[in-house]
């Protein structure tokens, strides 16, 4: 005798759930019957999007909310509850492996120095999809942990298959957070590498200053309007102030060579040893 379910045999808050795009995960039972929501991530060519899937289960038989028709179709036993799933939750271990590996080729490029100017963009665009799986994924977990337990001593029910099905799902929850280390760990070592880049160019902006601060110096006091000034009335006053700015130079240059010299012994010597 095939079992039929209408929409008027929910309870109006649990109907109110399963039409909801946006109803996180969850498990609800009602008078005979139970309510498994999930919300996946899934791939698509727009990217990554969620989609909400609501079945009813009566008498180990479910149900599945058909959101264009707005209806409840019969989708078959708890078996083909667990092919349905398991379809979708292999695809996204395949579509998480697949995060991996770019956020990976994204590692490398940072690692060998080459990494280009939409290094931030790839990086928010990866940590905004794998948080999104995370957080799916433990909700998701959750509501089929409750499910499993409430269905798991029905004589129809798969234990195995099932136990499998909710290990797919722990692995891609686990996949998806070891990710997102990872990013985390490539923002650090990428802003090292910034602080790096802008330390060296501060660096080098700071000789440059110190080059050109005596001469603007010598010139700012040779060219003061005023009498009395040294070397105005002596032939080669010129090659003086010359050689005023050149002591000058080598005055302001000295420490940032001192500096340097002693780096590149600290480093010859750390290198023998």
């Amino acid at each position: 005798m095939a079992i039929e379910l209408k929409k008027e045999h929910i309870d109006e808050l649990l109907l109110e759930d399963i039409e909801s795009d946006n109803h996180p995960s969850e498990f609800e039972l009602g008078k005979d019957y139970a309510v498994l929501i999930l919300r996946l991530p899934e791939m698509s060519d727009n990217g990554l999007q969620v989609i909400s899937y609501a079945f009813v289960i009566k008498d180990g038989v479910s149900f599945r909310f058909n959101r264009e028709v707005k209806e409840l179709v019969p989708s078959g036993s708890l078996h083909d509850l667990y092919e349905f799933l398991d379809q979708k939750t292999d695809q996204m271990l395949k579509d998480i492996q697949r995060y991996h590996y770019e956020i990976e080729m994204l590692e490398e490029s940072l690692y060998d120095g080459a990494f280009s100017s939409d290094f931030m963009q790839k990086w928010l665009a990866y940590k905004k999809d794998v948080s999104l799986i995370h957080r799916l994924m433990f909700h998701a977990g959750l509501a089929f942990e409750q499910f499993v337990n409430h269905h798991k001593r029905r004589d129809d029910f798969k234990d195995l298959a099932y136990a499998d099905l909710f290990e797919h799902i722990g692995r891609i929850r686990d996949l998806a957070k070891a990710a997102m280390e990872k990013l985390d760990n490539l923002y650090d070592f990428y802003r090292a590498k910034v602080d790096e880049r802008m330390n060296r160019n501060m660096y080098l902006l700071t000789i440059i200053s110190a080059i050109f601060l005596p001469l603007t110096l010598v010139t700012g006091f040779f060219g003061m309007n005023t009498g009395g000034l040294p070397y105005t009335q002596t032939p080669d006053g010129t090659f003086k102030a010359v050689v005023v700015s050149l002591i000058l130079e080598a005055l302001f240059l000295a420490p940032f060579i001192f500096m340097n010299i002693k780096k590149v012994e600290k480093f010859h010597f750390k290198f023998k040893k």
